[in-house]
């Protein structure tokens, strides 16, 4: 009987899930991931895409959005639900595994050791352990016949970059909707939540009841924060509310920045090959 239950809770909550994303959400969510896909051309046909799902909201949702796209098929497209545990504690990999039942996703999971081996960094080790979890994912997913890895960053996250970049790299750059792998030959990365705002992935969260985890590595489970985590990131991210706060479309504004770079008033810039120009060039 119990096990009756829990399979009805598992078929409720998914096809809630699934039903908010067509209704309640459609504009805001399935709407704007559509349209960041074919405005920055993501999908062709017959890609193999490895899904990443770190265990967070913003994965999550991601999966739901791919397997509505999925559901419409207009282009061939398969997809991987890809999962790499880093050194998750039995907790948080007993939430991710729930949460994915519940939503009807079917992961593949493969394991690394990477908390580990950045734990005692004393040197930007969140910067090191996304670049590692990044290469494992690109490997992983290749190993599988995928070409792309989808990963779930939203429209915050892109105009945070955008800002903390001049603030405190001291120069001009966003984060990019597609990249083509330096290291793994045929290998591309997409960014498909590019157009989605993070208010509206929490409200998706909440209306169906779900909790998923935030950052799992040691130093949070440590009762710690980790070196960057209430650091810059979240200044920015601070600074961005106020100021949208007292002048509305300040968010919009940041965003459309780097759509908009006049080179004509630029004091210098790189070339794509990373060679850099000053204005009295052709002065």
């Amino acid at each position: 009987m119990e096990n009756e239950i829990h399979a009805a809770e598992i078929a409720e909550t998914a096809e809630r899930a699934e039903k908010s994303i067509r209704k309640k959400f459609h504009k805001k969510l399935f709407s704007r991931f559509t349209k960041a896909i074919v405005e920055y051309e993501l999908i062709q046909p017959n890609d193999k895409i490895a899904v990443c799902i770190s265990g967070g909201k913003d994965s999550f949702v991601m999966a739901k959005l791919f397997q509505e796209l999925k559901r419409h098929n207009k282009v061939p497209f398969e997809l991987v639900f890809l999962v790499m545990d880093p050194g998750y504690s039995a907790e948080n990999r007993r939430v991710i595994e729930e949460n994915a039942r519940l939503l009807n996703i079917p992961l593949t999971v493969f394991e690394t050791d990477i908390f580990d081996s950045v734990f005692n960094m004393e040197n930007s080790p969140c910067y090191i352990c996304a670049r590692m979890r990044r290469g494992h994912l690109y490997h992983r997913a290749q190993d599988l016949g995928c070409n792309k890895i989808a990963l779930g960053h939203h429209y915050d996250d892109v105009i945070e970059t955008i800002l903390m970049g001049m603030l405190y790299g001291g120069q001009v750059q966003t984060m990019m909707p597609k990249l083509k792998s330096a290291n793994f030959e045929g290998m591309q990365l997409i960014r498909p939540m590019y157009l989605i705002r993070e208010d509206t992935i929490k409200a998706w969260r909440d209306y169906n009841g779900l909790k998923f985890i935030q950052c799992a590595c040691k130093f949070t489970e440590n009762g710690a924060a980790s070196p960057e985590d209430g650091g810059k990131r979240l200044k920015v991210k601070q600074l961005i509310r106020k100021l949208e706060s007292e002048d509305s479309g300040i968010e919009q504004n940041i965003f459309r920045s780097v759509e908009n770079v006049s080179l004509k008033t630029l004091i210098a810039y790189k070339d794509k090959s990373g060679v850099k120009h000053r204005f009295t060039e052709d002065y």
